[in-house]
């Protein structure tokens, strides 16, 4: 009896992902996606500002975009609008924004589109850490998987309306790489530094003295224990009285130094290994030093080289992105009884691409009307 062609094809295309030798170890076909590792991002986000900064803006200059259909753009246009998206936010791109948040910091995102009445209502982001992932039944198929209300953890069951969007799949990382990925050991050393500059500063800017008095020779050995309580308390009402703005003068007889305590150390400089590490960080990031208010030295030949590679690095993410945006404009589409399928135009990525095309133009028709006088 001859296979179909469908199921050679099939099988011819999923050899390297058969249920024998799977990725999922010892959890068989169940990946968690929440767990110590997402819980590190996170803390590494709220302890680094330039981490939480560069993801933010990795986010917004990511742009908007338009859908282009054969029919009923304009009404599929203000559908993606006006949407709603829970927690007081309505559009696409409200949605877009924090579905591409969780996507760069966890290598994956999960959303939801919801159909009330024959109509898609709304879009719904979710988190990543509470759900998980079950091979479905075939290698290339996958199932959700979320605890209800007892705890279990069940399929969920309208799979055809999830979406799921992973950043730079590995065969070890199916679901995705986070963009904090081999950040942690360098973090790790960057806060102990933090750390240690501040426990320097609460020691020492909060300045203690060392009143050392010497007593000579003859009977001033007997009364040192007074002259000491002596000093002592006359540089205490000193102190005191210097917190109420009244400045007033240490007078003592006889071989008295004061000293601050501490003053002879020497803190480490944490400019040079900040700085490295710093590099590092911001390395991975794909962004140019300037966006994250840094400023390190650099030529204009190098900022163009930056922008170059930030153009692509934003344009990675949106083919990440792209076929769930489709997903959700193909189900209002059909939904709608319209068969055509949608195209996603992004917006220009940045305003100097812009401002150069319009030079180039300019030269153009300048050139133009100067051959055009000759002629």
């Amino acid at each position: 009896m001859k296979k179909k062609r469908g199921e050679q094809a099939a099988a011819a295309a999923t050899q390297l992902r058969g249920r024998t030798d799977e990725v999922f170890g010892t959890l068989r076909t169940v990946t968690p996606l929440g767990g110590a590792e997402e819980r590190l991002y996170r803390a590494m986000r709220e302890s680094i500002p330039l981490l939480d900064a560069a993801i933010g803006k990795l986010v917004r200059l990511c742009g908007g975009f338009t859908v282009e259909c054969a029919q009923k753009q304009r009404a599929l246009n203000e559908f993606l609008r006006t949407v709603p998206c829970g927690y007081g936010q309505y559009g696409i791109h409200s949605f877009l924004a924090a579905y591409l948040d969780s996507l760069l910091t966890y290598g994956r995102a999960i959303g939801e589109m919801v159909v009330s009445g024959g109509e898609l209502a709304a879009l719904c982001w979710g988190d990543v850490t509470t759900v998980q992932i079950e091979q479905g039944s075939g290698p290339l198929d996958t199932v959700i998987c979320a605890p209800d209300k007892n705890g279990t953890v069940r399929p969920l069951p309208y799979q055809n309306l999830l979406l799921l969007t992973t950043l730079n799949p590995e065969p070890q990382n199916p679901y995705g790489v986070s963009l904090l990925r081999s950040m942690p050991f360098l973090a790790d050393i960057l806060l102990k530094i933090y750390r240690t500059v501040g426990l320097n500063w609460e020691r020492a800017g909060n300045v203690r003295y060392a009143v050392v008095c010497k007593p000579g020779s003859g009977g001033e050995y007997a009364s040192a224990d007074r002259q000491a309580e002596t000093i002592a308390s006359e540089w205490s009402a000193a102190m005191q009285d210097a917190k109420s703005g009244v400045v007033r003068d240490f007078v003592a007889v006889g071989d008295v130094s004061v000293k601050v305590i501490g003053a002879d150390g020497q803190i480490l400089d944490a400019e040079t290994p900040v700085r490295q590490i710093m590099e590092q960080l911001v390395a991975k990031t794909g962004l140019p030093p300037f966006l994250l208010g840094l400023s390190w030295s650099s030529t204009e030949r190098m900022s163009k080289q930056q922008a170059d590679l930030l153009t692509s690095e934003l344009w990675a993410v949106r083919r990440a992105v792209e076929p769930a945006l489709e997903r959700v404009c193909t189900l209002w589409l059909r939904l709608h009884g319209c068969g055509c399928a949608p195209r996603i135009v992004w917006d220009d990525i940045s305003l100097l691409d812009l401002v150069e095309e319009a030079q180039a133009q300019l030269l153009r028709a300048q050139t133009d009307a100067l051959t055009s006088k000759e002629e």
